[in-house]
């Protein structure tokens, strides 16, 4: 397994291989590896012939008072992983070397950067989607692999991939979850006991909302029963619940007669976790 450090490592590693007319996907990850990413990296492996995975904390993508500073490190730990699971080739650049100095370019999709988790965190998503870009232009892969929890972030990465013509096939994989049903996620090692144990109310509301979308309910009062759910875990600090067009994530009225995404970001203590699910009427 190579690692490359800098954007000419890369992409010289990544020239090298395309010479030979292999295919190349990649799985973009801000470290701290779990079953969910390795997953990832497993769906990528059966579309292309040579892996990359990379490793970088966007800091253009948090906020002033988001949890870059605390966000878990350990590089030597992931690239084991990595390793173990035949992965061809891991980028990991410093800051410096992503960004460099003076730099004043930005990508944006307007429509879906302001919205749900992009209203509760400003400019998030015009960091995600800078940062995607750049990987997408230094590794240039045929695939690129996310993971469906942020739901938000894959549809937008989707649309800016259309209207700026990119070459990169965007793959979905299902959200992977823990025994109890929370959704893995990096974050989860800094739930405290006791709110770990509450945040399994993510999980549960989601499949409470799956279970009444073959009723056709109102999307009002489905919005209600999910809340209730959640209102179980006393700590948990309820950010946002939406439910959207599960293909436009336009906003929904009356009674369920499409598919829908619901979407849920809540706070226990100092840590956000969002979880997502599509539901159905019957």
């Amino acid at each position: 397994m190579k690692i490359c450090r800098t954007r000419a490592e890369m992409r010289e590693t990544v020239r090298e291989w395309k010479r030979d007319g292999v295919s190349v996907g990649l799985v973009p990850t801000m470290g701290y590896l779990h079953e969910g990413h390795l997953g990832l990296v497993r769906l990528v492996r059966e579309k292309a012939e040579r892996v990359v995975t990379s490793i970088f904390v966007n800091p253009t993508q948090f906020g002033p008072n988001e949890d870059l500073a605390t966000y878990p490190r350990d590089e030597a730990r992931d690239l084991a992983l990595l390793e173990a699971e035949g992965v061809d080739a891991v980028f990991v650049p410093s800051v410096e070397e992503m960004y460099g100095a003076g730099g004043d370019t930005y990508v944006e999709v307007p429509g879906l950067s302001g919205i749900l988790q992009g209203a509760l965190r400003p400019g998030h998503f015009r960091g995600v989607a800078t940062v995607v870009t750049k990987l997408f232009n230094i590794v240039t892969p045929d695939f690129a692999v996310f993971g469906e929890k942020d739901y938000q972030q894959i549809t937008l990465i989707r649309q800016m991939v259309r209207d700026l013509n990119m070459p990169v096939e965007i793959v979905a994989h299902p959200t992977v979850r823990e025994p109890d049903g929370l959704a893995m996620s990096s974050r989860n090692v800094r739930l405290s006991t006791e709110h770990r144990a509450e945040a399994i109310m993510l999980s549960r509301s989601l499949a409470r909302a799956e279970e009444l979308a073959a009723t056709g309910p109102d999307i009002a009062d489905l919005e209600a029963a999910i809340r209730d759910v959640l209102a179980k875990g006393p700590s948990a600090e309820v950010k946002s619940v939406d439910i959207r067009d599960a293909e436009t994530l336009a906003e929904l009225s009356g009674p369920l007669d499409r598919p829908a995404v619901v979407l849920l970001a809540v706070g226990f203590g100092p840590v956000l976790l969002i979880d997502q699910r599509v539901i159905t009427p019957h």
